[in-house]
């Protein structure tokens, strides 16, 4: 008995230490050939000089090529899906956009993954902050006269935005139900004839990215109100948020980097604490800005706890403003 007792205790032994043994070798021989990122966008744009930056820094690091590989369309959902279904090895990995992971779910739009359960999140790589922004006719100054003057005339301050199901789109739908205004949604196939149209005086306000509306606001063609970041963003201290105004407010588009489901976690946290030493390189966040978008950071975990408090919030926001959602 005694000596099948302390058989059991040295297999017992063994196992601890050959699963210790597998999880280091696991975190150190990660990656020993070329990792894909996939990206959601096509080259261009924002979202795309940012996957390259954190390509080339994980490159740099981990001594290995690090592709990133364009596939656009299906409002992200081309790219989400392509890694959802990749293999959990970590050499697959994709830029997932706040748009294919709350936003479009929150719609009901038919995915063929799962926003939540289909992706091992590594860590939030930036926020994209969207700015209202107003044509010069419009005397409102600030975000609450513009709720005021919305409030007032309800039905006719149009609001235009990138399309049906966007960021944008849900931002009108947050503020009138929040507020109590009435803005008209003008959707548009993009930002680009929105803000002509904005710049034309045919609509008054707009939402956009940082980049797609700045060199229209530097001319002095239209006003910037507020932005919603819930914090100044550090590149426009000056402006105010729209969380100033509206408590809690918040309408960021964000980009995170995500590996397949079932990728170990020794990968994840390697892939991490590279993302974490990358945001705390002011080079490279000074970069992230150029691009039009704030630094983000966090845990594996802390992105997960965002993407499900993402799209909880938006589903809401859908639902309170009567949306009929996709296939309902």
């Amino acid at each position: 008995m005694l000596a099948h007792s302390m058989l059991k205790i040295v297999s017992a032994g063994l196992a601890l230490l050959a699963a210790a043994a597998a999880t280091h070798a696991a975190g150190i021989a990660y990656p020993t050939k070329p990792i894909r990122l996939i990206v959601p966008f096509p080259p261009g744009g924002s979202a795309d000089p940012l996957a390259r930056a954190f390509g080339a820094w994980f490159s740099d690091k981990f001594g290995v090529p690090v592709i990133a590989d364009n596939r656009p369309g299906a409002g992200t959902a081309i790219a989400h899906t392509l890694a959802a279904k990749a293999a959990p090895d970590g050499y697959t990995l994709v830029l997932g956009a706040g748009s294919g992971l709350s936003t479009n779910p929150a719609f009901g739009t038919k995915l063929e993954y799962d926003p939540v359960k289909d992706f091992a999140p590594a860590g939030l790589a930036a926020y994209v902050p969207q700015l209202f922004v107003v044509h010069p006719s419009v005397a409102a100054k600030t975000m609450a006269e513009l709720i005021d003057l919305a409030k007032a005339r309800p039905g006719t301050v149009n609001f235009g935005t990138p399309g049906v199901g966007s960021i944008g789109h849900l931002s009108i739908a947050l503020l009138n139900t929040t507020t109590g205004a009435k803005f008209v949604h003008v959707p548009y196939r993009g930002a680009g004839p929105a803000v002509i149209d904005l710049v034309g005086g045919r609509i008054q306000v707009f939402v956009g990215s940082v980049t797609g509306t700045q060199p229209q606001i530097s001319a002095g063609r239209i006003r910037a109100l507020a932005t919603g970041h819930l914090k100044r963003l550090r590149s426009m201290p000056d402006l105010p948020t729209v969380a100033e105004t509206v408590p809690g407010f918040l309408n960021d588009g964000w980009y995170g980097i995500f590996a397949p489901a079932g990728t170990p976690a020794p990968i994840i946290n390697k892939l991490n604490a590279e993302m974490k030493r990358a945001l705390a390189n002011s080079e490279f966040t000074k970069h992230i800005e150029t691009l039009g978008m704030e630094p983000a950071g966090g845990t594996p975990q802390e992105l997960g706890k965002w993407v499900r408090s993402e799209l909880a919030r938006w589903t809401k926001a859908v639902r309170d403003a009567g949306i009929q959602v996709q296939g309902s």
